[in-house]
């Protein structure tokens, strides 16, 4: 039995709170309602999950001696001997296959596919190279969006891509300013790509990308085609996005937060409550037209 939880410690299925995105343009694209979308989207949330959480079981596998050094990862059960190499290596093949599976089912199966080849490349060399360590981790927010896309036969709109991009981004290089500030000299021993940045550059890419945010939803709030498809009341969701914003890097910049998001949301009762209002706003203006 500990074995068994401590391998669904190491699977982080609360990190499935990220698949979410998959239901984007279910919502946007009003099918939330619809029987079968709704089913074809709860697959493609299923199927990321699954792969999301082999690549979790790889990932501490490549890193468990680096990991023994950290001062926070060396509780996770693969470096502190709770939980066996061997069992985690045949969990994270079976996930993934399962994954895949599901996705082949769904008709969706380059999403996941592309996502598992990209942080495999990310957990091999791609996390120790400034920025695109950053980059990896934003694109594995957008494959979700699209997979959510495909699953239910709807495409992307790109606000909705470059929406996801800045935000992934922003979050991205907050997880490593943590790291900066949480290892201090000893940051470069851990991770090799924390030699090249430093708290300053990721202030400097941390900011702009928190307008950027803003920016592209305050213009697809108000473009043509969302107020010829869902109304001119949309607009009244920017608020939540920005709060939102100030929010996160108030507790970036004044409390330290930032090293994971997720968690950072469950945890945060003003995030959380704000994160709900967003959404039932939303909600609200594209299915009541405003």
């Amino acid at each position: 039995m500990k074995s068994f939880l401590a391998l669904l410690e190491t699977m982080r299925l609360y990190q499935w709170i990220k698949n979410l995105l998959v239901f984007a343009p279910l919502v946007f694209a009003e099918k939330l309602i619809e029987f079968e979308a709704a089913g074809r989207a709860m697959l493609a949330f299923v199927s990321f999950g699954l792969v999301a959480s082999a690549i979790y079981l790889m990932n501490d596998l490549l890193d468990v001696e680096r990991d023994r050094q950290h001062p926070e990862k060396c509780k996770r059960p693969l470096p502190s001997g709770r939980l066996a190499r061997p069992l985690a290596q045949s969990a994270s093949l079976v996930l993934v296959a399962g994954g895949l599976a599901l996705a082949y089912i769904g008709g969706f199966l380059i999403w996941p596919l592309v996502y598992w080849v990209i942080n495999i490349a990310y957990s091999l060399r791609l996390k120790h190279m400034v920025v695109l360590d950053a980059m990896c981790i934003a694109i594995g927010f957008l494959l979700r969006v699209y997979a959510g896309g495909e699953a239910i036969g709807v495409p992307v709109s790109p606000w909705l891509t470059l929406c996801t991009f800045f935000v992934a981004l922003l979050l991205a290089f907050a997880k490593r300013r943590h790291e900066l500030s949480l290892l201090g000299e000893e940051s470069t021993g851990h991770r090799q790509s924390l030699r090249d940045y430093s708290v300053a550059y990721l202030d400097q890419m941390i900011a702009p990308l928190g307008a950027m945010t803003v920016l592209a939803y305050a213009a697809y709030t108000v473009s043509p085609a969302t107020i010829a498809h869902f109304g001119p009341n949309l607009v009244f969701t920017v608020p939540f996005v920005v709060f939102g914003i100030f929010r996160y890097l108030y507790l970036v910049h004044q409390r330290s937060e930032g090293g994971n998001p997720t968690k950072l949301l469950l945890k945060d009762l003003q995030l959380l409550i704000n994160t709900f209002a967003w959404f039932g706003v939303s909600v609200w203006v594209v299915y009541g037209k405003g």
